[in-house]
């Protein structure tokens, strides 16, 4: 099955707990601490593997998770790291956020890859907080929430050619003759109901293997595409990447002019970009035609259209080299680069602002929200369960300032700081 849009949730792993341990040794009455740290969680990459060419893989899950570090052990025994979780996408998979707001990668070539939600660090282990005050730490880090993204990922085949037109114009017979695509081929409309790729080998007209080019047909476009009637709707956004366009008419139309502009108006409805796309005009079925009806049609067009069969292969091979031509112009002509956010991945040491947000009314006392990234790394890091992992809060509460911030707001006795969805009362 075809698929070129799919939503799913990326879950980062988490961070393994540091451990809290001391050391046991024989004629070592008094030995120190050695809990070792917790491994890294494992980071979501997304990744191209050329050998594909779809997203239906993704269409029956919706989250998927890296692996978790493993907790940190006695003896300053390192805990082991999560393994990354690498998804395959076909190349030009585009990454969005859920709102499509945001473009996170644009993926074109084998091997590009992003790293869309990375791992949580490890909680490092009690042997880090040994000071000249306080030798024997009963205090570890847990380990922290990998990151999680709903995000969108979205395919936009990646041809240097796009055959397009109206149904039954004979686009799956030319994609079959001038290239390795076998498509599906019958004798009524709409056979194609999902973009055929395939490479064209330029030797097999003559040429070299160098100059071989990749070509799409897109199914069928009808008179209201752009506004989702037909098929040809859903693979519209397709043709924006290829360089140039070949538009098959059907030769043996009564009105083939009027059927080029139906397709021409709908590419300009749906973008305009794509209506300015180079075109090459080829009328079809010249097997079926006269030798008059042949001249007059071609005629209707400036500059005249190419005559071909894909059923006899006439004017195939012209066809061919007529596209390699205007192909080559527009592979030399420099392309704009998209503008692309990707997500800010921060260190563990970073300070970070914080933010007094909000100051809520619960009962007779307030709620102080605190936002901002370090402070959240360090709460959810934290064990408020254990009196050592407390302090270390009330700590950098008070190193980051937001003491003294919530007391010029006038925090009392049994008000709370709120971070992260943790409460920890206020105290002076």
């Amino acid at each position: 099955m075809f698929s070129d849009e799919v939503q799913i949730k990326v879950i980062a792993g988490k961070g393994g707990n540091g451990c809290a341990s001391f050391r046991r040794e024989k004629f070592v009455p008094k030995g120190g601490p050695d809990g070792g740290d917790g491994g890294r969680g494992g980071s979501v990459i997304i990744k191209v593997n050329p050998h594909i060419n779809t997203l239906s893989y993704y269409t029956n899950k919706k989250a998927y998770n890296a692996e978790n570090g493993t907790p940190g052990k006695g003896k300053k025994m390192h805990g082991r790291n999560g393994e990354h979780l690498i998804l395959e996408v076909p190349p030009g998979t585009m990454v969005f956020n859920k709102q499509k707001t945001e473009m996170y990668a644009d993926l074109n070539h084998d091997g590009d890859q992003v790293i869309i939600t990375k791992g949580g660090l490890g909680g490092k282990g009690n042997v880090h907080f040994v000071s000249s005050t306080h030798q024997a730490p009963k205090f570890a880090e847990k380990g922290e929430p990998g990151e999680e993204r709903d995000i969108i990922l979205e395919l936009k085949l990646v041809a240097d050619v796009g055959i397009i037109g109206l149904p039954s114009a004979g686009k799956s017979t030319l994609i079959s003759v001038i290239s390795n695509a076998k498509p599906k081929i019958a004798a009524y409309h709409f056979t194609t109901i999902v973009p055929n790729l395939g490479v064209v080998d330029m030797k097999k007209f003559g040429g070299s293997s160098e100059e071989s080019f990749v070509v799409a047909d897109i199914p069928g476009l009808i008179e209201g595409a752009s506004e989702g009637k037909g098929l040809g709707h859903q693979f519209l956004k397709h043709i924006s990447r290829n360089n140039i366009l070949v538009h098959l008419l059907d030769g043996t139309s009564s009105d083939i002019k009027k059927d080029h502009q139906t397709v021409r108006k709908e590419l300009k409805k749906y973008d305009a970009d794509l209506y300015k796309k180079p075109e090459i005009i080829a009328i079809n079925k010249s097997d079926l035609l006269t030798p008059e009806e042949i001249t007059e049609k071609s005629k209707l067009f400036s500059p005249k259209a190419l005559v071909v069969s894909a059923a006899t292969t006439d004017g195939i091979k012209q066809l061919v080299y007529k596209i390699l031509e205007k192909l080559q112009v527009e592979r030399s002509k420099p392309k704009p680069q998209p503008i692309i956010k990707t997500p800010v991945l921060r260190p563990h040491l970073e300070k970070g602002k914080y933010q007094l947000s909000e100051i809520l009314k619960e009962g007779d006392h307030n709620v102080f929200m605190i936002t901002g990234h370090r402070i959240e790394q360090i709460m959810v890091m934290t064990d408020l369960g254990n009196p050592e992992g407390l302090e270390r809060m009330y700590h950098y509460i008070s190193r980051l300032g937001i003491q003294d911030a919530i007391e010029k707001k006038g925090a009392n006795y049994g008000d709370i700081i709120r971070i992260k969805g943790f409460n920890i009362p206020y105290r002076k």
